[in-house]
């Protein structure tokens, strides 16, 4: 049975390609169910028939080929028998690079070119039935924007039959639940830009979150933005916080800050006055619509609404620009006294903002140390000392809020002096 025993998937390509391996997939041809669990595995697959390995707890899959029988991901009637052989399994996978296999001796089967376009570093697909399932769609672009550092382009071929799909249709028999897991998964990759990108180019980011299609073409101040409008913008911030940090929630935050220029009117380009309040209910819809987890939202939020506000605390001098009571302000907007930890993702998003711009990645962003800054001057009020005053009710409030500007306005004193 040991030859009947195939490593398949992602883990026989990231070993071609030198990348890490961190899960191994098998494929076992000729057995049954019944061999399966005689031999101590762990049958744990509803659809199909998986087992976890008795020590390893690695997942082994009994060869199968699949029939589709009604809409979405979900519509599949599943056939596994000792009979199918390991071509007619691998022919269901969506990318011939997906579609290897290879034996514990290192023997590789690769019936569909999988390693010439590997070598050729291109995503084609596997056959027609790829179309079937249109959740293939968002995870072709999920491989772009992974294999991106590699230097893998879309097959001419598999864009045609992906921007079929979208025509048809196909992305609304996604749930919301599984677009956003493919979209976190993205947001992980190296190049999370690409992503999105791939999907623009077969017509599903209109589809999909119309709230960033709507930044193609909108002018933006050329002086502050040499690279283009704010599609191209919000692709570059999203790479440059992708480099900042692997937190994907800051890259979410990014990816979303400026979805209120997408709604200024034409006449007022290039400027956006306002667009960060104008941006918020954007982005609380596009996080409704796909359930998005409430502090991803809330961090998305106020990335949107206080990113201009946090821009413009240094001058271009790097001198302080707004008002004590506008500091705080955006301290309190940001929840930073509460959460420091937080405002530093906020932060770093905001830097991302900075450097997303063409001439400008490399720059330094001294606003990031002066609002922290600014938070520990605000953070060194005594709210014990305030209460042995005597002070009640509303008056507390009143009371630290009158420290905490005191005290960031003696902060701002001494930079100025």
């Amino acid at each position: 049975m040991a030859l009947d025993i195939y490593l398949v998937g992602g883990a026989v390509r990231d070993g071609l390609l030198g990348i890490p391996i961190y899960d191994r997939d098998w494929v076992v041809v000729g057995s049954t169910s019944e061999q399966m669990l005689a031999d101590g595995y762990q049958q744990v697959g509803k659809d199909f028939p998986v087992f976890l390995h008795p020590e390893t707890k690695e997942e082994y899959a009994l060869a199968r080929t699949e029939r589709k029988a009604g809409v979405g991901y979900h519509g599949f009637e599943v056939f596994a028998d000792p009979s199918v052989t390991l071509e007619e399994d691998l022919v269901r996978r969506d990318l011939t690079i997906n579609a290897m296999a290879q034996l514990p001796s290192g023997e590789l089967f690769d019936p569909y070119g999988g390693r010439e376009d590997l070598e050729n570093k291109r995503l084609r697909h596997v056959s027609e039935a790829f179309s079937e399932d249109p959740l293939r769609i968002l995870r072709v672009a999920r491989f772009a924007a992974k294999l991106a550092p590699f230097g893998f382009t879309l097959a001419e071929e598999t864009q045609v039959l992906m921007q079929a799909m979208v025509a048809k249709g196909e992305l609304s028999d996604l749930t919301p639940e599984r677009v956003w897991q493919e979209l976190v998964k993205a947001l992980n990759t190296a190049r999370p830009s690409v992503f999105f990108e791939v999907l623009d180019s077969v017509g599903g980011v209109a589809v999909l979150w119309p709230e960033l299609y709507a930044l193609h073409g909108v002018t933006q101040p050329e002086k502050h933005h040499p690279e283009g409008d704010v599609w191209v913008h919000t692709m570059m911030v999203l790479d440059a916080a992708a480099k900042l940090s692997d937190d994907p929630m800051i890259r979410f935050s990014a990816l979303m800050h400026d979805l209120g220029k997408g709604i200024t009117p034409k006449a007022l380009w290039p400027k956006h006055h306002g667009h960060e309040a104008a941006g918020v209910p954007l982005v609380n819809a596009l996080c409704k619509a796909y359930r998005v987890p409430k502090k991803w939202q809330q961090q998305a939020q106020r990335v949107t609404e206080w990113h201009g506000l946090i821009h413009q605390g240094l001058d271009s001098e790097g001198l302080p620009y707004l008002k004590s009571k506008t500091y705080l302000k955006v301290l309190k907007g940001c929840g930073a006294l509460k959460d420091a930890s937080g405002f530093k993702a906020i932060l770093t998003a905001c830097e991302a903002d900075a450097k997303g711009r063409l001439g400008f990645e490399a720059r330094a962003y001294p606003q990031k140390a002066f609002w922290l800054s600014v938070l520990e001057a605000a953070s060194q009020v005594d709210n014990q000392a305030i209460i042995q005053q005597g002070f009640q009710g509303a008056e507390i409030a009143v009371a630290i809020e009158q420290a905490q500007v005191r005290l960031i306005n003696e902060f701002l004193r001494g930079c100025s002096a």
